[in-house]
């Protein structure tokens, strides 16, 4: 690990003023990615600073309606905090999924939304990785890809995205805040994670300099009847194969409004708009889940070892949405 300088922020301007004056410095929540990544050599920054004490780590409705979620705080947090469990139970489901308990104490909302990939080719620093040296290639195409994307990948990479919170939040059209030197700034999460195209290392639209200071769920009242289903390799922590988080409003037997974000099939987290569009307006049913399945991953290009993912997410959503149908109907 090369050596580097720590500091501690105080305020969210502060913090911004130290990595504005050393670009090659990282900053810190629960380190719970970026710690392991400096420890094998992919991250080695200059200079650490150390958010966890900032005043961002509240969750608060807003008078509009929406939840607002600060930076710092930590994913156990976030899946025990109720009005979450009550409004967002995806939100809280996906959380939970996503790491051990002592991990979510650890890890926060603002880190958990730049979490590197897991790749092999990617945290190896002996391999080629175009996401970690542009220009040295992806390894991952002609190699071990069995968990990689069959959707939005590129010849460049076809790493996918580790988060599963950034899943849900995806499918709740989360805004994402920010903190730059010229003031405060906010992404769409839709607009937050970048198309992997020809430049994978490029993987957020976050401006130089910027800080994550919180995001916000709008309200969404479909969002009350959700669910997030991980699928993995083993029942214990490990990261998904395939993922949804579906929410379902169904009435008089008609699709009224849902929503769906698939995970672990993309380089980001991947609002499934063409399976919406199928559902909305449609008899609810398992031909219609299949339908909007068959619509969204009709855009699949599995690699030679992936191709089970395409069946795993059609299965997936047909089963979540049956479920979901099931709870409204009660």
């Amino acid at each position: 690990m090369r050596e580097f300088d720590y500091q501690r922020a105080s305020d969210v301007s502060g913090a911004v003023a130290l990595l504005g004056a050393d670009p090659d410095t990282r900053f810190l929540g629960g380190g719970t990615n970026l710690v392991d990544l400096m420890k094998t050599g992919v991250e080695r920054p200059a200079r650490i600073v150390d958010i966890r004490e900032l005043p961002l780590d509240d969750i608060e409705s807003t008078p509009e309606g929406a939840v607002r979620i600060g930076a710092t705080v930590t994913n156990g947090d976030l899946a025990a905090h109720p009005e979450i469990r009550r409004r967002y139970p995806a939100l809280a489901q996906a959380v939970l999924a996503g790491a051990s308990g002592q991990l979510r104490n650890m890890a926060t909302v603002g880190g958990n939304l730049l979490q590197r990939t897991r790749c092999g080719y990617f945290t190896d620093v002996s391999k080629p990785c175009n996401k970690r040296v542009p220009g040295s290639g992806c390894p991952a195409i002609e190699g071990e890809h069995h968990n990689h994307a069959i959707l939005g990948a590129s010849s460049h990479c076809v790493a996918v995205h580790a988060s599963d919170m950034a899943v849900a939040l995806t499918a709740f059209d989360a805004v994402v805040h920010f903190q730059t030197a010229d003031g405060p700034g906010q992404l769409p999460l839709a607009e937050f994670y970048l198309p992997v195209g020809d430049t994978p290392h490029r993987e957020t639209s976050l401006p130089a300099g910027a800080l994550i200071t919180g995001v916000t769920l709008p309200p969404a009242p479909v969002a009350v009847n959700s669910r997030y289903r991980k699928v993995r390799e083993r029942a214990s922590y490990a990261f998904a194969i395939g993922s949804l988080a579906a929410a379902l409003d169904v009435r008089d037997g008609v699709v009224r409004d849902a929503r769906l974000a698939f995970g672990a099939v993309a380089s980001r987290p991947w609002r499934a708009a063409a399976a919406e569009r199928v559902l909305v307006g449609a008899p609810a049913g398992r031909e219609t889940y299949a339908a909007a399945a068959d619509a969204e991953l009709a855009a699949a290009r599995p690699l030679a070892h992936n191709g089970y993912k395409v069946e795993l997410m059609r299965n997936l959503v047909v089963a979540v949405l049956s479920e979901l149908a099931e709870e409204t109907a009660r």
